[in-house]
């Protein structure tokens, strides 16, 4: 088991290739400093040695660096032709893990430079992200891989993702809207040292982290195959569900990923298989990701299955999601009657239908009638879960009844509230409506078909926990 905590809590961190622009190396640096990384950042450019960048001294070469100053995180961001030669100074400055931001490796037919690096890297016990990456985000630590996007708020999310710029927009919108914050992000590119299998081993002993979700376009031999379906099944088992975004089922996407990371997709088959076996989730884009990851972290600790309650102010609206929902194998069962009764006794005959899906009609805009039938919903047996829809007028007195009622409720509560007017003021409430749902772990969902495909996927990993308790 490898030690990472000098990659995700360095004492301090190098970048070889600083410099003024905002690219390359020049980009690291104000990575860093958008999160107020508060320990020694060294740079280093022998064409700028002696100048300072951002009130940073650079220095020509990481060995000017005295030996009671360790280093143990390095990003190199200079040609890939050098990247040998500062390697081979970090070795001799004992740095422990090195980034290589760098491309031009075997993504372009470079193979031999690989091999080269890996050379050196194993000669000083160096372990190896990348090429071809933009490295780690870390919020705890305030180790970023953007300069704008991310924040220092840290969740139970981990990511393992071969594109760095997904890496960013989904721990970004993962932030910033789905109430879902990331323990650690590793882009990993070429992986030529550490590789997946060696993330996710970490990850299965960490306690910060809860779920995790992967972008893959390869693995790299046989060997870490079955290894990477062994820990994937390690982690099912431990309740840490593996979120698996596999890319490559067309041939234009292979190619692409050739060139992109400079290997080979594999089938998708055989991946959904391999799924099905280890009790991954696959997902098929960054909006089925995120959506998923949220929903794990706001109710994987309650108790789910596939029978959902419905309330909703419309006839058309709940008949929809019915639709919708019974295609991804949920159901949306009787209520019992004395549930029904329940209802029958604050619910107008007028405008209403009294079954699940429940109509509210008109009805549901009173608070007191919408609070009495979210746990009027949550008491009945038949169900698991109450989802509501609310997709306007997100006002305090309808928040304020949401978290009075969820304060009696023993199962999970889901918001479904898409966009159905572009009207600025309130979607403003929304941001603040979602925010404030987030805080109670309540799930807010943009569209029915990601609620259905989402609640699916949880069933789906409950039922293949439920499976394999005993085995």
């Amino acid at each position: 088991m490898i030690d990472f905590d000098k990659l995700f809590n360095p004492r301090s961190i190098g970048i070889i290739g600083a410099s003024e622009k905002d690219s390359g190396g020049g980009y690291f640096i104000t990575c860093l400093l958008n999160l107020d990384f508060d320990k020694p950042i060294y740079l280093f450019n022998p064409g700028l040695k002696g100048k300072k960048l951002h009130d940073i001294k650079v220095y020509g070469s990481i060995l000017e660096i005295s030996d009671d100053k360790p280093i143990d995180y390095v990003i190199i961001a200079v040609p890939a032709r050098l990247c040998p030669l500062v390697l081979e100074e970090c070795g001799k400055k004992k740095v422990s893990f090195v980034t290589i931001f760098s491309s031009g490796f075997s993504e372009v037919g470079n193979k031999h430079l690989e091999v080269k690096v890996l050379e050196i890297a194993k000669k000083y016990n160096i372990r190896l992200i990348g090429p071809n990456c933009l490295g780690i985000f870390v919020p705890k630590s305030r180790i970023s891989l953007s300069r704008q996007l991310l924040n220092e708020k840290s969740g139970g999310l981990g990511m393992i993702f071969q594109s760095g710029g997904l890496a960013i927009y989904i721990s970004a919108k993962g932030q910033s809207i789905y109430g879902t914050n990331p323990s650690k992000v590793i882009s990993i590119g070429n992986q030529i040292d550490l590789n997946f299998v060696d993330f996710l081993q970490y990850f299965l002993l960490d306690n910060e982290t809860k779920i995790i979700a992967l972008y893959v376009e390869n693995v790299k031999s046989k060997e870490i195959g079955r290894k990477f379906m062994k820990v994937l099944k390690d982690l099912s088992f431990k309740g840490k569900p593996v979120i698996l975004w596999k890319v490559g089922s067309g041939k234009a996407t292979e190619e692409t990923i050739l060139s992109h990371t400079g290997g080979l997709a594999g089938s998708i088959k055989i991946w959904k298989a391999m799924a099905k076996q280890t009790g991954a989730l696959m997902v098929n884009n960054s909006d089925e990701l995120i959506n998923l990851a949220m929903t794990f972290e706001h109710i994987s600790s309650m108790p789910i299955n596939r029978n959902m309650g419905i309330t909703a102010n419309g006839g058309g609206v709940s008949i929809e999601t019915t639709d919708i929902f019974e295609s991804y194998n949920l159901k949306v069962p009787k209520l019992t009657s004395e549930t029904t009764q329940k209802f029958q006794e604050f619910i107008p005959n007028v405008n209403t239908i009294i079954r699940n899906p429940l109509d509210l009609g008109a009805s549901g805009n009173n608070p007191e009638i919408f609070y009495k039938t979210l746990i009027t919903l949550d008491s009945d047996p038949n169900i698991s879960a109450v989802i509501f829809i609310k997709v306007y007028d997100f006002n305090h007195t309808f928040l304020e009844t949401i978290k009075r009622a969820y304060k009696e409720m023993k199962k999970p509560l889901i918001c479904l509230a898409y966009k159905i007017v572009d009207d600025t003021s309130d979607y403003a409430r929304k941001i603040l409506f979602k925010k404030e749902l987030f805080k109670l772990n309540i799930p807010v969902y943009e569209s029915i078909e990601m609620t259905a495909k989402s609640l699916d996927k949880i069933c789906t990993f409950r039922e293949f926990q439920n499976k394999h308790k005993n085995l």
